[in-house]
């Protein structure tokens, strides 16, 4: 099946190779059942287990909550599934389980399906709001801003904020409201109105059933950790060094899918805990590709391994790589456009 691709560069190449990846398009409803179960009842064990465990000492539960989190970024990952319409093949089942998975990923569905959308039609485009995405400056742009915004987009690109205070802002907070989208009709605010009240009654329960306190000390750690996993998951996505940006005259919606998407490659348990999502390249050239066969497109197709391809260690250095140098057409940290700005000026 694989296709040959003499040059990753020819988007009429590349416009071949989407062609082809339909193919992998069909969900497969049985497996798709199974990897709802095998995500979803972890989960709830996990859960348990953490709670009955604050009886034995607190410090046993938080190591519970570790793999919890994991399962719930896993749980995030299929409604992100079911917002590209490829988990099932019904839409109305893509959504109600979206729906339904959104009020314990905290994240109202619908309002997500639609900003995620926008983030695959546009990323990678410097001309286009970066909605559903993570703000990165050109140098350009940075050089140019007065002081004390400078000072903010460095403290908005910290790896504290990012991957701290950020999480818990976006979920706890500003999945809350339609932010983006106030004026956007009546689908937003039913979206997060709706999933808010469910939330609440699910909330309500649980203490209901073991209290305030442990109901806390157990969700609060699981659901900032898998804030932190899912927001560290899609930053490695499209944050790393030889990325792709544009302007919207030279931009090219399949060259943004696989040069502006990393191929994360994480061991095992790793990749299967995230649902595949380090084969980012594959899933925006093809969104509809259920994450449970993006294993097939790579054995198929080879020549898509190594493209986009970081390792653990890579993504840990790409941490303060924070603005996009269009002379080098390449992700430079602050501290590198400082130093090449000096050198220009001598």
């Amino acid at each position: 099946m694989s296709v040959q691709m003499p040059n990753m560069d020819t988007t009429s190449d590349l416009q071949s190779l989407r062609r082809s990846l339909s193919h992998y398009r069909g969900s497969r409803v049985a497996r798709s059942v199974v990897e709802i179960l095998i995500t979803a009842i972890p989960f709830v064990l996990l859960w348990g287990l953490t709670w009955a465990a604050l009886n034995t000492g607190f410090w046993i539960g938080l190591v519970l909550v570790v793999p919890a989190a994991a399962f719930l970024v896993r749980l995030f990952m299929i409604q992100h599934d079911c917002s590209h319409g490829s988990f099932f093949r019904s839409r109305r089942a893509n959504d109600w389980v979206g729906r339904v998975i959104g009020v314990f990923t905290l994240t109202p569905h619908d309002l997500w399906r639609r900003s995620h959308a926008i983030h695959h039609a546009s990323a990678g485009n410097l001309d286009r709001p970066n909605i559903g995405g993570i703000d990165t400056l050109t140098v350009r742009e940075y050089q140019a801003l007065p002081r004390w915004h400078k000072l903010r987009y460095r403290l908005y690109r910290h790896p504290l904020v990012l991957f701290g205070i950020g999480p818990a802002y976006i979920f706890l907070l500003d999945h809350r409201l339609p932010v983006g989208f106030m004026r956007s009709g009546w689908m937003p605010w039913v979206s997060t109105q709706g999933t808010n009240a469910a939330i609440l009654l699910v909330v309500a329960g649980m203490i209901w059933l073991v209290g305030l306190g442990p109901f806390l000390l157990v969700q609060l750690p699981i659901t900032l950790l898998a804030g932190m996993m899912g927001v560290w998951l899609f930053y490695v996505q499209h944050q790393f060094e030889d990325t792709y940006w544009k302007h919207q005259d030279e931009w090219s919606f399949d060259q943004a899918a696989i040069h502006g998407s990393s191929h994360y490659v994480l061991p095992g348990v790793l990749r299967w805990l995230s649902a595949n999502i380090g084969v980012h390249h594959v899933h925006h050239l093809c969104s509809r590709i259920p994450s449970y066969r993006l294993p097939e497109v790579l054995r198929d197709h080879p020549e898509l391994r190594n493209v986009g391809r970081i390792t653990l260690r890579d993504s840990l250095a790409s941490v303060w790589l924070a603005l996009w140098d269009e002379r080098k057409q390449r992700l430079v940290s602050i501290e590198q456009a400082r130093a090449d700005q000096r050198g220009n000026a001598q």
